[in-house]
């Protein structure tokens, strides 16, 4: 478990007040909810056990645990997951391109890995379960999803594990990571997918079919697409020659920016816009996000934005 400053690290207090009065709806059908419609913040009593909640007058009595009653002499009611409860996934993009910074706070990485804890943090605040998935050329984590307060710290902890991870140099391979997630999910789910979008021009069209996958598997996805907007939207580098470096194929390439700049600017316009438009044909959410802005202050932004589309 991570300690207490792992936890307000990721964790702004700052932050979670501002979360406080948030929900993440399901938009579209999800297992067991109609369309923007969220389910009751209470537990049932029919299927998985979740946690203990102090005994309240009028709660059934064959749902107290008389086994915790004997150790402690206290009555604790048994809590379980309903069975329509929404299940929500984050799918992280670790690979070593994420790990890129040039002017901003944080990395791709970091700014994605604080962006995941506020989403793990608000679906656990609804009562809702939720799951991490972290990916590179292939799936390496999977935290199936839960609700409790507790399993938010074991995902706390897998979070700090990917950042501080020193072998964590490897290529992005989204499109299969997707589609093997695609299968593993069997139940319908709200899917987040946190990357860069930062593969071989080849695989894009791979990519597409991945997340036209996820739908067709009848969840609901949500792409935040994360940049440092500055470096790699604009391509603002000095006018002098630079020796630029691949941060995953390791290839290197001597160049003027300004040579170059207005043509890159172009080619990174046409992919946004073209993975906005398959997105929006998908019924998949596309958000751009930038580093050099505050995640929160985005998150926030998007969550206002849903809840008036809901």
């Amino acid at each position: 478990m991570p300690d207490t400053s792992t936890a307000l690290r990721f964790l702004d207090p700052t932050v979670v007040s501002r979360l406080d009065n948030m929900e993440m709806r399901a938009r579209l059908i999800v297992e067991g909810f109609m369309t923007g419609l969220h389910r009751s913040p209470y537990h049932g009593f029919s299927v998985e056990f979740a946690e203990h909640r102090p005994y309240n007058p009028g709660d059934e009595l064959r749902h107290v645990d008389w086994k915790v009653y004997a150790k402690t002499d206290r009555h604790y009611v048994k809590q379980y997951e309903e069975e329509t409860n929404l299940r929500h996934y984050v799918l992280l993009d670790t690979s070593a391109s994420m790990r890129y910074r040039k002017s901003a706070e944080l990395s791709k990485l970091e700014y994605s890995v604080y962006l995941a804890a506020s989403l793990h943090y608000l679906m656990v605040k609804q009562r809702d379960a939720t799951g991490l998935i972290a990916f590179d050329s292939s799936v390496h984590t999977i935290l199936p999803p839960k609700s409790t307060s507790r399993y938010m710290r074991q995902i706390l902890a897998a979070l700090e594990g990917i950042l501080t991870d020193p072998q964590a140099q490897t290529r992005t391979a989204a499109a299969d990571a997707l589609a093997e997630v695609a299968e593993r999910i069997s139940r319908r789910s709200l899917v987040v997918v946190i990357t860069d979008l930062f593969e071989n021009l080849a695989t894009h069209d791979s990519l597409l079919k991945s997340l036209r996958h996820l739908r067709y598997r009848g969840h609901e996805v949500l792409v935040f697409h994360v940049l440092e907007s500055g470096a790699e939207r604009e391509f603002d580098f000095p006018n002098v020659p630079m020796l630029f470096r691949d941060m995953e194929t390791g290839e290197e390439i001597t160049l003027q920016p300004a040579q170059l700049r207005e043509n890159y600017q172009e080619a990174v316009q046409l992919f946004s816009e073209r993975f906005r438009m398959k997105c929006r044909e998908y019924n998949i959410d596309f958000v751009e996000l930038d580093t050099e802005s505050r995640y929160d202050t985005a998150l926030l932004a998007y969550l206002n934005k849903r809840r008036q589309l809901a």
